[in-house]
């Protein structure tokens, strides 16, 4: 954690946006619209791929049907994609703070929740916020070389817990994971990221048509113990070897 008399550098910025993926793998939260009006949602994600999504009332609406789901037609299909491993499984290069300097290849992406696809992608995108950053730092620090360039990069304390707080303007080189649901709008976006995790914890667009959208995120907790029957709503049935099983012999004739 940095300390609240210390700057903070652009760079370290752009390695904590890269960093998600090795700092946690479950997650407990709540999620709403950058409307302070707007009711929260909350969510528990176990990596890779499991979600389950929960209106305030409890009322459940989404989980992973498919999370034990047989892999084999995919691990068939001839490409190449398939076969690369979960990031939290490759090691990364690092820099003198232990945040993600250089990503390497690996299997990212995280699930989505939403009412249409650009929502559920925007959702994805929040938990992982390397488009912030790019993948690895640029050869050459040019001006508009880098996908964006952060204002004064504030401490900030984001429902109790420590996150980085700075102002983003999308370079000609800033390309979205997801193409149709990019994190930063048109303009200035003001984004927060928790120093714990690297998730995007709030944005909010500060110009144009789209001015104060955005989302506001509060973290419940980190690497819980989460079961399988959290997300698929399916217990899993096993024989008690403590009773007698009966075996049908067929008659001897």
């Amino acid at each position: 954690m940095w300390q609240q008399e210390s700057s903070v550098s652009a760079d370290a910025f752009r390695a904590l946006c890269r960093s998600s993926p090795w700092k946690w793998q479950s997650l407990r939260f709540q999620v709403r619209p950058a409307a302070a009006e707007a009711r929260f949602v909350t969510a528990w994600l176990r990596r890779p791929l499991a979600l389950r999504v929960e209106a305030a009332d409890g009322t459940l609406l989404h989980s992973t049907a498919a999370l034990n789901d047989s892999k084999d037609s995919l691990f068939t299909s001839g490409s190449r994609k398939p076969w690369l491993l979960p990031a939290y499984l490759v090691t990364p290069g690092y820099d003198d703070d232990g945040l993600v300097r250089r990503r390497p290849e690996a299997a990212y992406g995280e699930p989505g929740f939403g009412p249409d696809p650009a929502s559920a992608a925007r959702f994805s995108a929040w938990l992982d916020p390397v488009e912030l950053a790019g993948k690895a730092p640029v050869p050459l620090d040019f001006p508009f070389s880098n996908v964006t360039e952060p204002e004064a990069i504030a401490i900030v304390d984001h429902e109790g817990r420590q996150a980085l707080e700075t102002v983003l303007r999308p370079n000609p080189t800033y390309t979205p994971f997801h193409p149709d649901a990019p994190i930063l709008f048109p303009g200035r976006t003001a984004v927060r990221i928790d120093a714990g995790t690297g998730i995007c914890v709030a944005s909010q667009s500060l110009d144009g048509e789209t001015a104060g959208q955005g989302h506001w995120l509060k973290i419940l907790a980190v690497d819980e113990y989460m079961l399988d029957d959290l997300f698929t709503q399916e217990s899993s049935v096993l024989t008690d070897v403590r009773e007698h099983i009966e075996w049908q012999l067929p008659q001897a004739q």
